[in-house]
Parts: C-alpha cells; sequence; structure tokens
C-alpha cells in the first residue's frame, strides 16, 4: 500500500510535465510530413577499378517543414554514407555524400544504392550510384 501511494504523486507530476509541454506550433511538433528535392542517379563515369567514387547529392527541402534524415545508408559494405545531420529548413539545401571503394569490383558497369529514411511520404528514397569500372 506504501508503494501505490508513493508512486502516485510520481505518476501525477510525470503526467502533468508531459502536457505541459505540449504546442499548438507545428513546427516545433514531431512527426510533420515535408517533401525533398534530390537527383536520383549520380553517374560517375569510367572508374579505373581500386579508385574510390564520391558521389554527392544536393537535397533541396520543398516543403513547409523542416526536413529531417534520420538515416543514410548504403547497399553493401563498400558504400559508405555521410548526409547533412541537422534539419534542412524549407527551401534551404543540404547534402547526402557516398564513397564507393571500387578495389573487389569486376570490369564493366556497376550499380550501388543509398537509402535516404527521412520525415517525407514515403518515408525511404532510394538513389543510384552507376560507373563504368575499367583497368
Amino acid at each position: 500500500m506504501k508503494k501505490i501511494m508513493f508512486l502516485a504523486p510520481v505518476v501525477g507530476m510525470a503526467l502533468s510535465l508531459l502536457t505541459a509541454c505540449g504546442s499548438d506550433s507545428p513546427s516545433e511538433v514531431v512527426g510533420y510530413k515535408t517533401t525533398m528535392k534530390i537527383q536520383s542517379v549520380f553517374n560517375a563515369g569510367k572508374i579505373a577499378r581500386g579508385e574510390v567514387i564520391h558521389a554527392k547529392f544536393t537535397v533541396e527541402n520543398t516543403g513547409d517543414h523542416p526536413l529531417v534524415m534520420s538515416d543514410v545508408s548504403g547497399s553493401c559494405s563498400c558504400t559508405v554514407a555521410d548526409w547533412s545531420k541537422d534539419p534542412i529548413l524549407p527551401g534551404e539545401k543540404g547534402y547526402v555524400k557516398a564513397d564507393v571503394k571500387t578495389e573487389s569490383f569486376s570490369e564493366g558497369p556497376v550499380t550501388r544504392s543509398v537509402t535516404i529514411l527521412s520525415n517525407t511520404t514515403p518515408p525511404s528514397t532510394k538513389v543510384v550510384i552507376e560507373a563504368n569500372i575499367i583497368k
């Protein structure tokens, strides 16, 4: 019985803090969807086997709310991605970079993808890196 009496004020205080943190301002509420514009393909052209492809994609927030990219990942271990970690305000631009290591590739055309998770609909956007591996 003492445990219940001790927990009641704690639970009540937690609930009042949670409701006090609410906001009517849309820009402060997590989960608002926005839109983005990004080129879908980066063509690196001819690349000598063993070179690293440095792909850069410009991301533009074309919506009305901040764009947040929560994760960016390559399709394989040979692709390492980096991206703008801070929210991209409406009308502003950010980036997605991907380095693709080619030492294990065979000669010929190669395609690798990068998946971007963000607060857009749909939440997942895929971009492609293309190259032609030569000797």
